[in-house]
């Protein structure tokens, strides 16, 4: 898989770019501003995107607002952003339009090559993968009206794995339990959430939306 790197430093675009090379990945080019990133996109058409959430000249959101013009123009493509911070509010908005093939992670996460890397092949196969510190921060809420109110607490817990981009079978060992259980719980997610087994949606994430979604709720 073909990968471009996005961040203004120097040293983490290169360490990042040397965990992707040792592990099979090819890095079809760095940017340091999101205009160079939008550029080398557009030229490459690689199949996923690694890029800082602040980027210059204002070291705000260019680097949120160039992932958002690349899933617009290129559907295709898996966009990993990073950040310093927790800010789930960055990650909702990031997934609102399309939950598919989005990953947010704090940058400290992307230096553990295997962090990265399985975040980054998850993206490749659809799914949406979201920093555990985030998970956790949304689980930790107390809210008026929660979208999740009618799930257990396991059932909350499962859909707070769902959301790292966890699979079944991962969450089973996680919890202890078998995988037969954890489909279980999933399966009671999807129809407390209102999820149909519709062919056309991707359930899984579609859950994280509403667990993102539940975020904004007090």
């Amino acid at each position: 898989m073909r990968v471009v790197v996005a961040d203004d430093s120097l040293l983490t675009r290169e360490g990042i770019a040397h965990v992707l090379g040792r592990s099979g990945f090819t890095v079809a080019g760095q940017a340091d501003a999101a205009g160079t990133l939008l550029a080398l996109v557009n030229a490459e058409k690689p199949d996923l995107v690694v890029v800082d959430i602040r980027m210059p000249p204002t070291h705000a959101d260019e680097g949120l607002v160039a992932a958002e013009r690349i899933r617009a123009d290129h559907p295709g493509v898996g966009v990993l952003v990073l950040s310093q911070y927790v800010e789930p509010g960055y990650a909702l908005r990031l997934l609102e339009e399309r939950p598919e093939q989005v990953g947010y992670l704090l940058k400290e996460r992307v230096f553990d090559p295997v962090i990265l890397v399985d975040a980054l092949r998850r993206l490749a196969d659809g799914e949406t993968v979201i920093d555990p510190t985030i998970v956790s921060r949304i689980l930790g809420r107390r809210r008026v009206k929660d979208p999740l109110d009618a799930l257990t607490d396991r059932e909350r817990q499962v859909l707070g794995l769902v959301a790292e981009g966890m699979s079944n079978k991962a969450i089973a060992a996680r919890l202890t339990i078998t995988d037969r259980t954890v489909e279980a719980h999933v399966a009671q997610v999807f129809a407390k959430l209102g999820l149909a087994d519709d062919p056309a949606s991707h359930r899984r994430v579609l859950a994280v939306l509403a667990f993102l979604r539940s975020a904004g709720t007090r």
